[in-house]
């Protein structure tokens, strides 16, 4: 069978280079990026592949390429990343998911979002579900990013209904894993630091607030799985039904690097969701998929990688 050839948007990125790694012993794979936020050292082992390219772009431009599926990726993640340009990030988000649209119309090809649980806002529906409709602060600081993917959901479903775009859309839950950026404000990446750092540990409000944390590997599985099952368009939530707090979080952190940091607090972020856990009931049915790694095994192979990255910086 012949290899089929694959477009990853944000590909150099956190998410992205996990999935050009798990597609690359089956496909031609292109990744795309500008570098804003991705990074060439998360993709530097795949430079010599001959089933690899790497292009610098920028998708609100327009590009010319000839693939059978697409996945977007590309835009600024974390609050730290998407508030600094906020104007670029909602055009990312519409700009650039209108010329992936466009693009998977002309050649055709599949092509799927990743959308975000933030589409939920501070949801007033807990758990989850894709039927929900969110709860979201249009004028907010946060919504460059909340409303940018919700109108990248409107345009996917669009160009389906009017021209017949093979689609699919994903809800990505909070996500950890090795290649998380250090400076991108998530709370994880945040607490390992501040830990291995031995600095104090920074919870906004009191730490009551939820949060479920999945592994990357099972994010991209239940991706990859999306994107190759017939006859369902999404959303679908992809994320760790698993709740807990975020001072849970910081807690568990400390113990497991033996660090000497102290919890201290600061006022909550405007519009901070104060819950967010999945509803996966359709990943279960549709996808047969369910997250596997359990949150110590998986921080355990982040903070081994915040170590090694330290210890290079050195």
């Amino acid at each position: 069978m012949a290899r089929k050839r694959i477009l990853i948007t944000g590909g150099a990125g956190f998410l992205g280079s996990h999935l050009c790694d798990k597609l690359i012993d089956r496909a031609d794979v292109i990744c795309v990026d500008n570098f804003f936020t991705g990074g060439k050292r998360n993709i530097a082992h795949l430079l010599d592949s001959p089933h690899f390219e790497l292009i610098r772009h920028d998708v609100t431009e327009p590009i010319l390429v000839e693939v059978d599926q697409i996945y977007n990726f590309a835009c600024p993640a974390s609050p730290v990343h998407y508030q600094y340009n906020p104007i670029k990030t909602i055009k990312t988000n519409v700009l650039g998911t209108m010329n992936m649209l466009g693009l998977a119309k002309r050649v055709p090809a599949r092509i799927l979002q990743a959308s975000t649980s933030e589409v939920y806002g501070d949801p007033h529906q807990h758990p989850q579900k894709e039927s929900y409709w969110g709860y979201v602060n249009t004028i907010g600081p946060r919504s460059c990013y909340d409303e940018g993917k919700r109108v990248a959901e409107t345009l996917m479903m669009d160009y389906h209904r009017h021209n017949g775009v093979d689609i699919r859309i994903v809800r990505i839950f909070n996500t950890y894993g090795p290649r998380m950026a250090e400076n991108d404000g998530r709370v994880v990446s945040n607490f390992i630091l501040q830990a291995l750092r031995n600095q104090p540990i920074t919870l906004f409000g009191e730490g009551s607030q939820t949060r479920s944390f999945c592994y990357v590997s099972d994010l991209v599985e239940g991706i990859v799985r999306l994107m190759n099952t017939e006859g369902l368009t999404g959303p679908v939530n992809i994320g760790n039904p698993n709740e807990m707090t975020v001072r849970q979080l910081a807690e568990m952190v400390i113990e497991m690097t033996g660090s000497k940091s102290e919890i201290v607090h600061r006022p909550l972020p405007q519009d901070d969701p104060l819950q967010r856990q999945p509803d996966i009931s359709l990943a279960k049915e549709k996808l047969g998929w369910e997250p596997q790694v359990a949150l110590a095994e998986g921080l355990r192979a982040t903070i081994d990688y915040f170590e090694n990255y330290l210890s290079e910086a050195e």
